[in-house]
């Protein structure tokens, strides 16, 4: 049989042709085989001791070790889950991941809390700092920021009891005592109906020196001089703001105002604007540029602000001059206006009102300004719409000399003079300066001059239009993100810190919020001017330094390459914090940059104990560049001591 079998084999082997039969035959059994060694390798595995001893990391191979079989992964927090002896457990948890540091841990480390007596704390208007500055033309109370080792590496506190604004409009008629604890103004102004202190709140009544019926009423005053209502007027500044009552007052006419006022002895001019919800900057007209570039305002007004327009050889207004559109309006009331009616009141001599007025008069005709109206307390100039007719009158008039060779829309601790900035040159005398711009709501998306007339290198028409709509979809992907955003009326200040030409502010116009839209100075291209031209507002700012504005005064901060355009410029922690500083309790951040760079940030708004997260790029997961969402926790500073007088 032995010999049958073998001989069998053998044919087999040697057989031309092939038994087709039997190699199926092995194939089958050693599939078998192979089942059969998992399944018993596989019970084996998940029997209840093998099982027991993985999750409680026993070593198997020695009943007696407790050696851990994780050598190289952190510990973590999870909760550990009891295994009987008849069940099988698994542990789901994750044990390889990069542990984040505590709450306590990570505010020692990177980002302590200052002390509660900052929580007014203004960097670069700092009062103990401007005393070492000449007081000689207000150069004091210009920005003057702390050296590299003098910045604060800590997050300002919101003073105890602090609380979230009410919204808009509601909030221009009062707000929180503990939010601006602040009674100055109340007992200064308290015949001229500033602000009121009443129970737990300062209540605006609208009032102010030159307006005593209020702003409303003043503003329809202006507006049976000049044309308030049919767009051609969009964008304002207010100098020597007080608390922003004119500018809140314009905003209901679809009229944006920028105000400022230095920090002063009047204390939280800027602040209570802000805590309004109204456009303000801290800021004083002294010996640098305003921080706007030229032909950016179609009106300019000053009530009662003190400010010397006729002195240092008119240097002041020619300031006004410069961001002044052509075309556009200055409003001025109070000293020395109406002078005959009001000098007892105002304490002053005839003569020295009157020597004021011919001064302002002087300087005005000097800048070829016409002057429109004078009725009752307010006088209205316009500024010529090209400057053909001043170019010859110059020598017949003594017109103040034009400038030469000078940027006239740089605006960052650049130093004023007193030569008149030049017009854009036309052909015609009835053509407007660097184009004539489209009335308001229109001008939004019009292509602003600067761009049709090919000034603004690098930029094109078809390249603003893809923006615009670009910032659309943007946006409204935002709200599905960000769900404080996507609520009308939740907030009310919003801040893009790289606001390009305006398109994120240009797609939240439909929503009752205001955007200060910030140029960097390092930016490769000075867009600032298309933003105005839109009929926007904002300003020119280094991120290296502190904003002049009061700490906790934006609800939402937008943030696109921001970190990328300052790598190599200063620290990512110092903007962050300075980030902190303005932005309120629970306010919102959208920070659009390349993923390294996000994930650097993300680690530094832990540590300063901020709530985000990282999500894709509205195109995708496969864009590089992504988008971080944060939100600043809600914090005060203790309770003060009870033996501790508090200045009222």
């Amino acid at each position: 049989m032995a010999n049958s079998l073998g001989s069998n084999l053998f044919h087999n082997f040697t057989n031309k042709k092939t038994n087709k039969s039997l190699p199926r035959l092995y194939f089958f059994t050693f599939t078998i085989f192979l089942c059969t060694f998992f399944y018993l390798l596989g019970l084996w595995q998940n029997s209840p001791a093998t099982t027991t001893a993985a999750i409680s990391g026993k070593n198997l191979f020695s009943p007696t070790s407790t050696t851990t079989i994780r050598p190289n992964c952190p510990q973590t927090n999870s909760t550990s889950i009891p295994i009987s002896s008849s069940t099988t457990a698994l542990d789901f948890s994750i044990h390889h991941q990069n542990p984040e540091p505590s709450e306590t841990t990570a505010r020692v480390i990177h980002a302590p809390v200052c002390d509660a007596k900052l929580s007014e704390y203004t960097p670069c208007e700092d009062v103990k700092r401007s005393l070492k500055f000449p007081r000689e033309n207000l150069v004091y109370r210009e920005r003057h920021c702390p050296e590299k080792n003098e910045i604060l590496q800590c997050r300002i506190p919101a003073p105890f009891g602090y609380r979230v604004p009410p919204r808009w409009p509601e909030s221009r008629e009062w707000a929180w005592y503990a939010n601006v604890p602040h009674k100055e103004l109340t007992i200064e102004k308290k015949n001229q109906n500033w602000v009121r202190f009443e129970g737990d709140r300062f209540m605006f009544p609208g009032g102010g020196t030159m307006f005593p019926r209020g702003a409303g009423a003043y503003i329809d005053d202006i507006g049976k001089l000049i044309n308030l209502k049919d767009g051609s007027i969009r964008t304002a500044i207010d100098t020597g703001c007080g608390v922003a009552s004119w500018g809140a007052y314009l905003l209901p006419r679809d009229i944006i105002a920028v105000s400022f006022a230095p920090r002063d002895t009047h204390e939280a001019q800027v602040q209570f604007a802000l805590e309004r919800g109204v456009p303000a900057l801290i800021g004083v007209i002294a010996s640098i540029r305003l921080p706007y570039p030229s032909r950016s305002f179609d009106m300019a007004h000053c009530s009662r602000c003190l400010i010397p327009w006729g002195k240092n050889d008119g240097i002041y207004l020619t300031e006004v001059d410069r961001v002044l559109r052509p075309g556009g309006y200055w409003i001025l009331s109070g000293p020395p206006i109406n002078w005959e009616v009001h000098w007892k009141g105002w304490e002053r001599t005839r003569e020295s009102l009157n020597d004021e007025q011919v001064s302002i008069e002087r300087v005005a005709k000097s800048l070829c300004w016409k002057k429109l109206v004078q009725k009752g307390d307010i006088a209205i100039w316009q500024k010529p719409t090209n400057h053909i007719h001043c170019k010859i009158t110059r020598k017949v008039f003594k017109n103040r000399p034009f400038c030469n060779a000078e940027d006239p829309d740089s605006a960052w601790y650049t130093k004023m003079n007193t030569c008149l900035t030049p017009l854009p040159d036309v052909t015609n005398v009835k053509d407007v300066s660097g184009g004539g711009l489209t009335n308001w709501p229109a001008r939004l998306t019009a292509i602003p001059p600067r761009i049709s007339s090919g000034s603004l290198k690098g930029i094109t028409a078809e390249m603003f239009k893809e923006n615009t709509e670009l910032w659309k979809k943007r946006v409204a992907y935002y709200k599905t993100l960000d769900y404080q955003l996507a609520e009308p009326g939740r907030f009310r200040n919003l801040l893009d810190m790289n606001a390009y030409l305006g398109g994120f502010a240009a797609a939240m116009i439909d929503d009752p919020v205001w955007v200060m839209n910030v140029a960097p100075v390092e930016a490769e291209i000075n867009t600032l001017g298309i933003v105005f031209e839109r009929g926007l507002i904002g300003t020119y700012q280094n991120w290296c330094e502190a904003m002049s504005t009061y700490p906790r005064t934006y609800d939402f901060i937008h943030a696109a390459s921001v970190f990328s355009l300052y790598e190599n410029r200063c620290k990512i922690e110092d903007i962050l914090l300075e980030m902190d500083r303005i932005l309120r309790p629970q306010g919102s951040v959208i920070i659009r940059d390349d993923v390294d760079m996000l994930l650097k940030v993300k680690r530094f708004l832990d540590a300063m104990q901020w709530d985000g997260r990282i999500v894709d790029h509205e195109n995708g997961p496969l864009e590089r560049e992504k988008i971080l969402i944060a939100v600043k926790k809600y914090w005060t500073a203790p309770a003060p001591d009870k033996n501790q007088h508090r200045k009222l």
